[in-house]
C-alpha cells in the first residue's frame, strides 16, 4: 500500500481535504522514552539501599533519575527522530546503569512489583537538600498518605510523540487556517487527545503484560481477583491490571471531570483540583510530630498527581505546567498507558515505536468530534473493560452507545491505521510502520499472541508463581546486559554527565535563599 490507497473506511482530514502524497519531512516524528524499573535483590526484593552515586544525580540528570520510590528507577531518551536511535540510545543507558548497580542488584523487567514486605519497607525518593529537593520527596511523601507506597511502586513507560514544526505550518496552510500557529497546533493535539481516549483500550489489549501480581501487593486492600496460586492473584482474561483498580486509580480522582475539547477547559478542570480542599486529605493532616506529610491538602498536590493515560505537555522552566500551557499551548503528548514487556531487553522494541507512531497519527488526522460527559465515561469503562477482561471470547464494548466486540472494533481500527502506517512507510521508504500494525492485528485475531496471555501460559505450564516469572525474567535481561558492550564514548558520555549531574545539584544547594516553609507557602500560593 503507498500514500495514495486510502483504506475505504478512513475518514481523515487527509481524506476530507483532499491532500497531496504526505510530505517525507512531515513523518520526522519527535519522539522519547521515560521508562520506569525497580532495583530489586537477588530474591526479588526491593532494593533498601541508596541511588547509586556512580548514577549521579537523581534531581538534575538528564538521562537517569528517580520515580516515586528511591529504588525506582526511571531512565529517559533525549528527542530523537528514528525508533532505532531511540531504542538504541534507551539500550545504552540500560548498559550502563546495569554497569553501575550496587553488587547483586538488577531491575524488576515487570510492570507490577516485586516483592514488598510492607509500606515501611519502600523508601521515598531522595532529592538533596534544596527546596526544589526537598518538596519532590514531600509530594512523594504525600502520596503515600493519599494512595498507599505499594501503589506507587508499580512501573510503566511514558511515550512522548510530537510531530514537526514544518508539519504544522503547512497542515494549517493547507486547511486554511488563519489561527496562530500555536492555536493550530494546541486544538488539533487535543483532537489527538480525544480520539486517545476513544481507543486507548486497544493499546491496553495489545500490549498489556501486567496480567497478574504477588499477593503481597494486595494485603490488606479489597480486591475482586481470583487466586492463581498460593503466591500469586490474577484475572483470567486480564491484560493490564497496572491500569486498574489496583494502580493509578482513586475514589479522589474518579470525582475529577477533565474535559479535552478546549485548552482553557482542561487547564481550568486541572486549576480546581489544584485549588480545592478535599476533607479525605484534610484529616491526613500537613503535619504530625514535625514531620511534613503532603504539600497541601487538596484534591491534588500538584498537576502530575492527576493520573491520565495521556498527558498535554510544554518544556519550560521557572513555571508550572498548566501555567506553561496557558502561555504557550501544547509542544508534545505524553503516552502513559503501556506496561513494560518483560520478554524485551528494554522493555519495548522499535515494533512497537513505530506501531505507536502509526496509530498516534490516525488520532490525529481521524476525525475527532468534542466529548460529552457521557462519552468520557463510555470510554473509560470500555478500557476498564480491556483491562480486567481484554482476552475473554466474544467481550463486547460499546461504540457510541451500541455495543460492539473488541475483536471486530479492533480489526476496524486497524484496517484504517494501515492508511497512516503506509503515509509513514511512503515517507521513509520503509515497510516497517505496515508491519507493525499488520503484527497487531495477528493479536486481534488471536489473544493468545498478546503479552498477558504469554505471561499467564508460562506461569501456568512451569507452575510459576508471579514473582519467581519476574525474578526469572529479570535474570534472563540482567545476563543480556552482562554480556553486552557499549562503546567507550557512549559510557565516557555517561559518566561525565553523572559527574555534572552531581555538581549542578550542588550548585543548586547554595542558591536557596528562603527556608522550605517560606517556598512551600510561596509554592502553594498559585494562581493562574
Amino acid at each position: 500500500m503507498t500514500a495514495n490507497t486510502t483504506a475505504v473506511t478512513f475518514t481523515s482530514a487527509l481524506d476530507r481535504f483532499d491532500l497531496p502524497v504526505f510530505k517525507p519531512e512531515w513523518a520526522n516524528i519527535r519522539r522519547g522514552i521515560e521508562k520506569e524499573s525497580l532495583r530489586v535483590s537477588p530474591q526479588g526484593r526491593l532494593a533498601q539501599t541508596e541511588h547509586p552515586l556512580a548514577l549521579g544525580s537523581a534531581l538534575t540528570h538528564p538521562y537517569i533519575t528517580t520515580d516515586y520510590s528511591e529504588a525506582l528507577i526511571e531512565l529517559i531518551t533525549p528527542v530523537t527522530q528514528s525508533a532505532d536511535e531511540c531504542i538504541a540510545f534507551l539500550t545504552d543507558i540500560h548498559k550502563f546503569t546495569y554497569d553501575n548497580l550496587p553488587a547483586g542488584e538488577r531491575l524488576w523487567v515487570s510492570s507490577m512489583p516485586c516483592l514488598l514486605e510492607g509500606e515501611e519497607q519502600i523508601p521515598l525518593a531522595q532529592y538533596g537538600s534544596s527546596n526544589t529537593g526537598k518538596l519532590k520527596t514531600l509530594y512523594r511523601e504525600g502520596l503515600g498518605h493519599r494512595y498507599s507506597r505499594k501503589m506507587q511502586t508499580i512501573a510503566g513507560i511514558h511515550y512522548n510523540f510530537s510531530m514537526p514544526e514544518t508539519f504544522w505550518q503547512d497542515y494549517r496552510a493547507l486547511l486554511g487556517s488563519t489561527e496562530p500557529l500555536q492555536e493550530f497546533q494546541t486544538r488539533h493535539y487535543l483532537r489527538l487527545i480525544r480520539n486517545y481516549h476513544r481507543y486507548s483500550w486497544m493499546l491496553v489489549y495489545l500490549f498489556g503484560a501486567s496480567p497478574a501480581v504477588c499477593s503481597c501487593f494486595t494485603a490488606g486492600r479489597e480486591h475482586d481477583l481470583e487466586t492463581l496460586d498460593q503466591f500469586t492473584l490474577y484475572k483470567p482474561y486480564a491484560t493490564c491490571l497496572r491500569m486498574g483498580d489496583l494502580g493509578y486509580k482513586s475514589d479522589a480522582q474518579r470525582a475529577i471531570y477533565v474535559c479535552y475539547n478546549d485548552i482553557n477547559n482542561y487547564i481550568d478542570s486541572l486549576y480546581s483540583a489544584l485549588s480545592t480542599a478535599y476533607p479525605a486529605y484534610e484529616n491526613i493532616g500537613l503535619e504530625k510530630d514535625g514531620r511534613k506529610l503532603q504539600i497541601n491538602t487538596n484534591l491534588l498536590q500538584l498537576e502530575n498527581e492527576f493520573y491520565a493515560t495521556i498527558r498535554p505537555k510544554r518544556v519550560g522552566e521557572g513555571k508550572r505546567p498548566l501555567q506553561l500551557l496557558k502561555e504557550q499551548g501544547i509542544q508534545y503528548v505524553e503516552v502513559r498507558a503501556l506496561d513494560l514487556n518483560p520478554f524485551l531487553p528494554v522493555g519495548i522494541d522499535s515494533e512497537q515505536i513505530h506501531f505507536l507512531d502509526a496509530f498516534l497519527l490516525y488520532c490525529l488526522l481521524a476525525d475527532s468530534p468534542w466529548c460529552e460527559q457521557a462519552e468520557s465515561f463510555e470510554s473509560e469503562q470500555n478500557l476498564s473493560l480491556t483491562v480486567n477482561r481484554g482476552r475473554e471470547p466474544g467481550l463486547m464494548l460499546n461504540r457510541h452507545g451500541q455495543p460492539i466486540s473488541l475483536k471486530q472494533w479492533a480489526t476496524e481500527l486497524l484496517r484504517e491505521m494501515q492508511h497512516t502506517a503506509a503515509i509513514l512507510d511512503h515517507s521513509h521508504s520503509s515497510q516497517r510502520y505496515s508491519a507493525a500494525v499488520s503484527a497487531q492485528a495477528l493479536k486481534a485475531d488471536n489473544p493468545d499472541l498478546t503479552p498477558s496471555a504469554h505471561i499467564l501460559r508460562l506461569m501456568r505450564e512451569n507452575s510459576m508463581p508471579f514473582c519467581k516469572f519476574g525474578m526469572q525474567a529479570s535474570e534472563k535481561t540482567l545476563q543480556h546486559f552482562a554480556h553486552s558492550t557499549m562503546a567507550a564514548d557512549v559510557q565516557a558520555h555517561f559518566k561525565a554527565a553523572s559527574t555534572q549531574s552531581l555538581a549542578t545539584q550542588a550548585h543548586i544547594e547554595t542558591q536557596d535563599t528562603l527556608s522550605f516553609d517560606e517556598y512551600l507557602a510561596q509554592w502553594n500560593n498559585y494562581k493562574l
